[in-house]
């Protein structure tokens, strides 16, 4: 008796559907076919288990599994059920009528109850692509896979609901989300909010510009001056995410199994913080099965990377590429994975190794050599790709005693929001171009174009403060970008000498 059972595999962000044959002959013997890694091939012990425990048995027949395309490595326990309901199908235990108009996934537990799955939003856009009737999934995930629709999604909480369901015809509970609804409920609710934010008004402009130009941006100052804090804000005052790109970064999260049972779509912006002690694999991606790393789970949100020069230097190298093209490349020997990565690069750091260099008040100061030595661990390369260099300071007690809130996120995202609109409608004929950050060389002489006062002014500019030849493209985005803010159709003067506050580490005596 042959049977045929459909369950789905994630490579990259994108599922392929697995077809699982299912062969019981004369003999006996249980033999799994199709490139199982070892935690599919352990699943007979818990398949066994969990039909015992539920009234069922794997017989002591010649059982052959393929797992179809057989040169397409599996992984990973989500093939359980789908394994579990083929051997009881093939073998007559329990009839199963139309089990071919439906993906099954889910990992079991030895009493048949359900754990849930990775990559589920990924497999129920492919289920829906190739005309399944609908996917039978653990609970705790069906949210996630309810954002799609036109495709009836089943949450069960053991193998029992699926036996019952095919067997006695019993319902299964359909979760239906009305995504657009969900999608916006969530969208005005800040977890944290710059009007928590005590003086620093000059840090939150910077802010404000780096979000309305998708800049890239480095804060600089002691320990205790509110770094952290500031960057922890950013993604609250970034424009609200699209709905299409809510999807892309819940597939992202979703193939690692990172989104909440609760939210089912992604409607705020991910801001990830890894610790420095991060691998370049744990940060760009990949591994032996590849898995997005750090900077595609920031996609559509910010990485923020805590004293940067305390990362280790190869670990910063291997982002100058995704910073440029949006994007990561895998190659292994028989397949190629392509995750996406635009996100906004929020660092900060010290100025010296004790933090507290030039401070007349401090405890400890180091020597101009060694924070030279401190700064030199970041490349000119990854520098040249920040827009923004900015330094804080402490607050003083004045400011932090006060009772007068700050503005708030929303006020800010608001006036962020119009500037990017701006610049959506100036790049709508380039396909890659999306805010001023993103401009290349020929674009900014397009659009940044000077009067000869203003010239004049960042030529003197960049003879007085030292300024580097890279640092000249950079202002002209950021002074883009602040022309935007105030609606100004040309680059003016007064844009240009905020532009040109903004290059703290260009400046002579930081890098030498």
């Amino acid at each position: 008796m042959l049977k045929k059972v459909f369950g789905s595999a994630v490579f990259g962000v994108d599922a392929t559907t697995i077809r699982v044959e299912v062969n019981v002959d004369s003999g006996i013997g249980y033999h799994l076919v199709g490139l199982p890694d070892n935690a599919i091939k352990e699943s007979n012990f818990r398949i066994a288990a969990a039909l015992q425990n539920n009234g069922y048995k794997i017989p002591g027949k010649k059982i052959i599994i393929n797992m179809s395309p057989a040169d397409l490595r599996k992984e990973g326990s989500a093939y359980d059920l789908t394994l579990a309901l083929g051997i009881l199908s093939a073998t007559k235990q329990i009839p199963t009528p139309g089990i071919e108009d439906y993906i099954i996934m889910g990992e079991l537990s030895l009493d048949g109850t359900l754990q849930p799955i990775k990559g589920a939003l990924p497999i129920a856009l492919q289920a829906r692509k190739e005309g399944f009737k609908g996917f039978i999934l653990p609970a705790q995930n069906a949210k996630e896979a309810a954002i799609v629709n036109d495709l009836k999604v089943f949450g069960v909480e053991s193998i029992k609901d699926v036996i019952e369901f095919f067997k006695d015809g019993k319902p299964l509970p359909q979760t239906v989300i009305n995504t657009r609804e969900e999608f916006y409920k969530n969208l005005d609710v800040p977890e944290f909010d710059f009007a928590d934010v005590k003086g620093q008004e000059s840090i939150k402009r910077c802010m404000e510009i780096a979000a309305a130009g998708g800049h890239n941006i480095i804060l600089i100052g002691p320990p205790g001056s509110g770094k952290t804090m500031l960057a922890k804000r950013l993604p609250s005052i970034l424009p609200p995410m699209t709905l299409h790109e809510a999807l892309e970064t819940t597939k992202i999260h979703s193939v690692v199994g990172r989104v909440k049972s609760h939210l089912g779509l992604m409607s705020q912006r991910p801001f990830r913080s890894p610790h420095h002690t991060i691998s370049n694999v744990a940060l760009v991606g990949g591994g032996s099965y590849p898995q997005p790393g750090e900077i595609s789970l920031s996609h559509n949100g910010v990485l923020f990377l805590d004293e940067l020069p305390e990362f280790k230097r190869d670990v910063l190298e291997v982002m100058r590429q995704p910073l440029e093209d949006r994007e990561v490349t895998i190659s292994r020997a028989k397949f190629t994975v392509t995750y996406p990565s635009s996100f906004m690069l929020v660092a900060s750091m010290n100025p010296s190794p004790s933090g507290f260099f030039n401070d007349p008040n401090a405890p400890i100061t180091s020597s101009p050599a060694e924070m030279q030595r401190y700064l030199g661990k970041i490349s000119g390369p990854l520098l040249d790709r920040i827009d923004i260099h900015i330094e804080v300071t402490p607050v003083p007690f004045e400011k932090l005693s006060e009772d007068r809130k700050g503005e708030s996120s929303v006020t800010i995202r608001a006036r962020v929001t119009k500037a990017r609109a701006c610049q959506t409608e100036r790049f709508k004929d380039f396909e890659n171009v999306h805010y001023n950050a993103q401009m290349n060389t020929k674009q900014i002489r397009a659009y940044c174009k000077l009067d000869e006062t203003s010239k004049l002014l960042l030529k003197t500019a960049m003879e007085r403060l030292n300024l580097s030849a890279r640092a000249y493209d950079r202002i002209l985005k950021v002074s883009r970008t602040i022309a935007d803010l105030e609606n100004s159709t040309d680059v003016k003067g007064a844009h240009i000498s905020e532009a040109i506050q903004y290059r703290s580490l260009d400046r002579d005596g930081w890098l030498g």
